[in-house]
Parts: structure tokens; sequence; C-alpha cells
């Protein structure tokens, strides 16, 4: 038995002892490719541009909203990047201190191209009061005269062989431009400003369509009284049962789904040589922000009643104003409607928005005599027009179309009836 005890506890012993080695060869020879990457042993993560969509490739980084030296929680904006259709915000995978920025406004960056340092301890980090720059270098310390010559010492002595300078060659001359490319004097007083990214592509888009379709615009004029009435009535109840409150957007999205539905050629595309014709209705809202025009889209607005369009045409116009919006929110759209009325337009010639055929414009309300019964009375009138590609919408589609808009406008009751 006391043979067999001295057996065992040599076994636990060499089985204790190997497990030992394998643990100490497997921590000091396996790879760190399993563990998150952070530098400087683990205090500092990197601050990357996240991914901006599947048709965004680059973008341009617009602004710092943070200074190094600052504190930042986890996913707080640290900095903006503005594309050719949203704004896109670079966020602190860590909460901690910006130690550095490792890029400059102006630049064009990619997803995954790092922003910023940030250390998650705060160790190292250097805090730049507001009065001074990031850029700014600190001026070099003058040096005493024993460390001059005991540089000079250290400096090997290198023989310089003089070098002919080769003739200058001319400069060649500046490349001429166009005769189509204008080229304004400089003037006085002018501020020359590049332009942003969403305007480029504004004009870059608006320009294509005109370029595209063959559009043209018919009018039509919509008596707002019982609409008008309508919202007055129930306003107040509207409010409390749904908590927004009651436009005239959400009665135009529902005549534009009805003449859609009525008209199907109007919610269609040309594609080369084929006619797409969309069983859904996604109506893109045009929304004018202080960077440039956007369009959210209301998605399957055909299934939507009047709460729910306004609860999201609230919530796309928040987003837009803030530039939080997404390239989903924006993407496709059948049917656009740009309400240029809440400016003040009278009237006004909207412009398609490519891939779709056709755009409702919505004006401001006026109060002018019209004859009602034989008799002149004032009335809360408004003008709209419908823009369409006349290569694919004829003439009588077209203004039957704006015809069943006034028609629902002017009595909502016919949603209810189907009439």
């Amino acid at each position: 038995m006391r043979g067999i005890s001295v057996s065992l506890c040599y076994l636990v012993l060499y089985i204790a002892c190997r497990g030992a080695v394998i643990n100490l060869w497997s921590s000091a020879t396996l790879p760190n490719w399993s563990r998150p990457f952070c530098a400087n042993s683990g205090d500092q993560v990197d601050a990357v541009v996240p991914f901006m969509g599947e048709s965004i490739s680059d973008g341009t980084l617009a602004k710092f909203l943070k200074n190094p030296g600052d504190r930042v929680e986890v996913d707080e904006p640290i900095a903006q990047i503005e594309t050719d259709k949203v704004t896109i915000d670079v966020t602190s995978p860590e909460a901690g201190v910006i130690q550095k920025f490792v890029a400059n406004e102006g630049d064009t960056v990619e997803p995954g191209y790092k922003v910023a340092i940030i250390s998650k301890s705060g160790e190292g980090v250097e805090h730049v009061p507001a009065s001074k720059k990031p850029s700014e270098k600190a001026a070099p310390q003058p040096s005493s005269p024993a460390e001059d010559k005991k540089e000079e010492k250290a400096k090997p002595q290198v023989e310089t062989i003089p070098v002919k300078e080769k003739p200058k060659e001319s400069s060649p001359p500046p490349p001429k431009r166009s005769p189509t490319e204008l080229q304004l004097p400089p003037k006085e007083r002018e501020r020359r400003v590049p332009m942003t990214r969403l305007r480029k592509r504004v004009a870059t888009r608006l320009k294509d369509s005109q370029n595209t379709f063959a559009m043209l615009t018919t009018f039509n004029e919509v008596d707002m009284t019982n609409l008008m009435k309508l919202r007055t009535d129930y306003k107040d109840a509207f409010v409390e049962k749904h908590g927004v409150k009651l436009g005239f957007m959400s009665g135009f999205v529902k005549a534009a789904v009805s003449a859609l539905q009525s008209q199907p050629i109007v919610n269609a595309v040309i594609d080369g040589d084929d006619i797409i014709y969309r069983d859904y209705i996604d109506i893109s809202i045009a929304v004018g922000t202080p960077k440039g025009l956007v369009v959210p889209v209301l998605r399957n607005a055909e299934q939507m009643n009047f709460a729910e369009i306004e609860k999201t045409i609230n919530g796309l116009a928040k987003k837009a104003n803030d530039g939080s919006l997404s390239i989903d929110e924006m993407a496709g759209g059948s049917f656009t409607i740009s309400n240029g009325g809440v400016y003040g337009s009278l009237l006004s010639t909207p412009i398609i928005n490519p891939p779709q055929s056709a755009i409702l414009g919505m004006h401001s309300i006026v109060s002018r005599p019209m004859v009602v019964g034989g008799n002149i009375v004032p009335r809360p009138m408004m003008y709209i027009a419908l823009t369409y590609d006349h290569r694919l919408i004829d003439g009588r589609e077209a203004v039957f179309f704006l015809r069943r808009i006034k028609d629902v406008v002017e009595d909502p009751r016919r949603l209810l009836l189907d009439v």
C-alpha cells in the first residue's frame, strides 16, 4: 500500500509540473491576434471613420467637435464626416481623453481611416488651451554653448564636392481654360469658398435631371377651405389622441397616394428600353436644411394613416435639420412632394428627382376672390404643379393626376368613400 501511495504521489506531481510547463509555453508563444488591438499596453484606442453606406466610398473631414485634452464618453461624437449625401459622426470607441488628432479638417477619408487617439486613463495627454490651436508647435529651446560644441564633435566630417548647377528650365505655361469654363476676374470684397460635397452632389443631380428627362410642368389650383376646416375642427382631438399636430402634408400625401393609384404610370420609371412599374408607393419629402436639400422617404405610404404620416414626417424633418439622416432613410422613393409654400413661394416649376418620373410642387395659400355658386367670395387658394417626364407620361395622365389631387384635397370625404 505504501508503494502504491508513493507511486500516486509521483504521478500527481508529474502531471502538475507538465501542466505548468504547457501553460507557461502557451502564454509565451501564443500570438495576440485574439485580443482586441489597443496600442500602448492597452491604454490607447483609435477613433476611426465608420462605415458610411453601400454607395459611399469616402468623405471629407468637415470639422472636429472636440479638442485634444477633452474628456469624452463612449459613442460621443468627436468629429463630423461630410459626404455627398449625409453627415456622419466619428464617435469615441471608449471613454477617456483625446490624446491627439491624426487627421486634419478638409482631409478626404475612407471607412477605417484613423482620426484620433483616445487615452482611456488620460495619461500622457497634452491639454491644449482654447487659445492655442492643436496645429501650433512649441518653439525650439535654445541650447547652451557646451551642448553645441558636443554636437559639432559628434557630427562626422564629410567632404563636400561642388556640383555644377544645371541651367534653369523655363516653367511650362499655365494650362489654358476651355472656352466653356468660366473664369471670374478677382474683385474686391468677395470671398471664394469651396462647395460642400452635399451641394456639389445636389448640383450634379439637378443638372443630370435636366439633361436626361423631357420635363414638362402642368398646373392647377386648389381650394383649401375644406381641408383647413377639417384641420381646425379636429386638431385638438388629433393631438390628444396621437401626440402630433395635424398638418397639411398628411392630406397631400394621402391625395398623392390616391392619384398614384389611379395613374400608376406616374409611379413608374424608364430603365433602358423597359418601363418599371412599382407596386409600392414610397414618397420622398423634400426638406431644405442649412447644408442643402435632402429628400427622406416615407416607406409604403399607401399603408399609412394621417397620424403615421405626420409622425414620420416630423421625425425625418428633425433628423434632416440635425444632420443625422441615414443613407437608408433617403434611398429609393418613387415620387416626390416639395412644399415651397413654407417659404412663401407662390408658383414654381420643380425639377424631377432621379430616378423618379414626376414631382408635385405645393405653394403658399393665398386668399383670392373666387366665383362660388354665382357669387364672388374670398377663398384660400393654392397653386399646385406637377413636373413629369414626358417621355413616359402623356399630358392626359398628368392632367388627370393633378385633377385627382385637387378633388381629394377639396373634398377629403372622397378618401373614405374611395370615389
